[in-house]
């Protein structure tokens, strides 16, 4: 397929790369780095200059100092998402004591540090977050630890999504796939820069191996301008880099039922200016895929990957960072006792692979500007098996995006202020072929190789009004150009109050999205087969959204609660189309869909100094109206509204970490779900309860083991039956493995 006046995906990186160098201050895009800055001051108020502020990591080696000014103030830039401890000094002064807070992608809080006089008897310490003169963002937020993933059960291991769907409220996986608050699309960004990809729904493989993360930051819903226009989910990957390791390496192997291993190799370590992080994993369990029968049948996967950071202060003010991940994965498509029978094989091969550069400048004071070239490959390939029942299908699809972004921010005073451009060019290549298996000797093939390119741009700024409130506004522009040509101007605005004495947080949002299609077609001979079997094939356009939100944020002595309601109305609403009862889909979209919910979690502190809990709650309703507008569809609209594939209405998480004598931890993860829709609704099917457990114990400071369990109760009941958007499943069995990790110095 051809199209005209396309520019190349170099071609569009180097017209972003020209625009940011040649114009005015000011591009911004997702980001993993915020900014730290407070106040220092004696117990009457007056500054402190001179005072020394070092901030630490929580988990690694990584650390900065500074000094405050005449006015008592000090800032640190470009500070990684994460957990951190601030330590405040000044001569005359009792230091304050080691004080947490968390950072998060694109925050710039102003803190507090009340410093008495050393002349003064009274013992002050700072136990938990400072007083600060901000609110919280209006988006609700998740950061989900390296700890927190080692000891979730089953979190770590390669093809597990479980450090989403354990802590997310609203998040789930049906027929292998990703749902978050009713939806699929979703962005997922790796040291900041989003990892395009416009193929909706057609990987079942991992994108990122658990065991690299450092922190995962998950945004779900009131993005600001700055982030894309995925609705449903952002999940933005912070990745380990050698900070938190000396010369040192880790083995984790591990090995349990249906022969499943799951394995990594890791090594890592820094200088003061220079650090590295590498990993290899391999994969294999005959437990793959969620099978469309309570038999775990033809059900193989193996997979293998590598995966590398390195990060270089050249000086002070400049730092370069380098991403890259390759990832192979095969699936058998697990089968029902019938079809084996019959000796239906088909299979599943899938590669995904990126690479990122980053410079991060800090211009100045409270400034930071981000330059992040990126390239990511993507592949997917179903391959039928000539014994399949009266037709044998192969889809092959490959996808190349080469892109930049630039970022840059902002902080002055009361402002915290971004705008950018980002985009990327894509080149599909893509094969579908149909091949009759009676006999008749039909054989039809479809070759093709679209493109497209997209570009967007945006501006964004919080203002802090008063102490206790934060305006914010912003707007995105993005144009698409691929087999449809579409343009959208999406604005944004929210506000957070924070009440006084109680510091609850109050915040409301507005905004719309436009998210890009997949590059699907179906034209020539494959189009006239289509014809024969009462089906059409109309363009997909890029879904539209609106979305407002209103929630709460209560703290109360360690304990955090936050809840939310949300309600997104969609136009061209993606989904996807199975082939047979498989987890091989085509995109679609439904002409309209409405998604509303009620979010609870709840987080505590350690309790007694050994166990946390956390609960994550989500309420929901996914709806669809109108007739299938693009993709395979018979242009025959249902009789009113009707309830989508995944919609479930209660799902809860709910989960227990404890720390053991004799360095012995336990892990527990309850999950129910209420039961997604019976054969498309209205019903429901009834609802399920599982238990995960996990117990670890550290030999020494090398060797550790652990233990676990997930669905121990071995409950196998019927998770979806949609036939029309995602086949039959049924939940996992039990499986049990044991885990080893050894670290060793080289």
């Amino acid at each position: 397929m051809k199209h005209k006046h396309r520019r190349t995906g170099l071609g569009v990186a180097l017209i972003l790369l020209l625009a940011i160098l040649a114009g005015p201050a000011g591009v911004a895009g997702a980001t993993i780095f915020g900014n730290v800055r407070g106040i220092v001051h004696d117990p009457s108020h007056r500054p402190i200059q001179g005072a020394q502020v070092t901030l630490r990591s929580a988990t690694s080696e990584w650390s900065q100092t500074a000094l405050s000014d005449v006015e008592g103030r000090f800032e640190f830039n470009a500070v990684p998402v994460g957990d951190y401890t601030i330590s405040v000094t000044a001569e005359g002064f009792k230091p304050a004591a080691a004080t947490a807070i968390t950072v998060t992608s694109g925050s710039a809080p102003i803190l507090h540090f009340p410093l008495p006089l050393s002349t003064l008897e009274q013992k002050v310490e700072v136990s938990g977050a400072p007083e600060t003169v901000t609110t919280q963002s209006s988006t609700p937020e998740t950061i989900v630890s390296r700890q927190q993933i080692a000891r979730t059960p089953g979190a770590d291991r390669t093809n597990s999504l479980a450090m989403i769907t354990d802590f997310v409220p609203g998040a789930y996986l049906t027929h292998d796939q990703l749902h978050i608050r009713g939806g699929h699309q979703v962005t997922w960004a790796v040291d900041g820069v989003p990892v395009p990809n416009t193929s909706i729904a057609s990987n079942v493989g991992p994108q990122f191996d658990p065991k690299d993360v450092d922190y995962l930051e998950v945004q779900r819903g009131s993005y600001s301008a700055d982030y894309g226009d995925r609705t449903y989910g952002v999940f933005n990957v912070v990745p380990r880099t050698g900070f938190e390791r000396n010369d040192e390496a880790e083995v984790v192997t591990s090995f349990g039922n249906f022969n499943q291993t799951n394995d990594q190799l890791s090594f890592g370590s820094h200088t003061e200016r220079f650090a590295y992080y590498g990993s290899v994993n391999g994969n294999r369990s005959e437990l793959g895929l969620q099978t469309p029968t309570s038999a775990v049948i033809h059900d193989l996967a193996d997979g293998f990957g590598g995966f590398g950071t390195l990060i270089f202060n050249v000086d002070p003010d400049d730092q370069l960072r380098l991403v890259t991940s390759l990832r192979k994965d095969f699936y058998q498509i697990p089968n029902t006792p019938a079809q084996q029978t019959t000796g239906v094989r088909d299979v599943e091969r899938e590669s995904d692979d990126f690479v990122n550069f980053s410079w991060v400048h800090t211009a100045g004071p409270g400034l930071l500007l981000t330059v992040s070239p990126f390239y990511h490959f993507n592949r997917a390939n179903f391959i039928g098996g000539p014994d399949d029942p009266q037709f044998s299908v192969q889809q092959n699809r490959s996808s190349n995006y080469e892109g930049a972004q630039a970022t840059f921010s902002a902080v002055v005073k009361q402002h915290n202020a971004r705008a950018g451009l980002y985009g990327f060019g894509e080149q599909d290549s893509t094969l579908f072929g149909v091949e009759a298996t009676d006999g008749s000797g039909l054989a039809v093939r479809q070759d093709e190789s679209p493109r497209a390119n997209l570009e967007a741009a945006f501006a964004e700024d919080e203002y802090q009004v008063m102490s206790w409130l934060r305006l914010s506004g912003g707007v995105r522009l993005t144009h698409f150009s691929g087999i449809v040509s579409e343009t959208a101007a999406n604005p944004r605005v929210a506000a957070a109050v924070r009440i006084p004495r109680l510091n609850w947080v109050l915040r409301g949002f507005y905004g719309q999205f436009y998210q890009a299609p997949p590059l699907s077609t179906v034209s020539g001979p494959l189009l006239g087969f289509v014809l024969n079997q009462g089906f059409g094939f109309v363009p997909l356009h890029g879904e539209r959204d609106a979305e407002h939100q209103f929630g709460v944020t209560i703290p109360f002595k360690g304990w955090t609660f936050d809840a939310d309601n949300f309600r997104t109305h969609a136009r061209n609403f993606f989904d996807h189309n199975n082939v047979g009862n498989s987890d091989i889909f085509f995109p679609l979209t439904i002409a309209n869909a409405r998604i509303r919910g009620t979010e609870a979690t709840l987080r505590s502190p350690r309790l007694f100094h050994r166990g946390q809990i956390h609960v994550a709650y989500s309420h929901q309703y996914a709806e669809g109206f109108g007739a299938v507008n693009g993709g395979l569809t018979n242009l025959t609209p249902p009789a009113g509204g009707f309830f989508l594939d995944h919609d479930q209405r209660h799902t809860l998480n709910a989960g227990f970490d404890v720390t053991l004598p004799r360095r012995a931890w336990a892990n527990s993860n309850v999950y129910y779900g209420s039961g997604f829709t019976d054969n498309g609704g209205p019903a429901h099917l009834p609802g399920h309860t599982t238990l995960d457990l996990a117990l670890g114990k550290s030999f020494g400071e090398r060797f550790s083991a652990s233990v676990t369990a997930l669905n121990v109760a071995n409950r196998r009941f019927l998770l979806d039956n949609s036939l029309t958007f995602g086949g039959t499943h049924f939940f996992n069995p039990r499986e049990i493995f044991v885990q080893v990790r050894y670290r060793f110095h080289y």
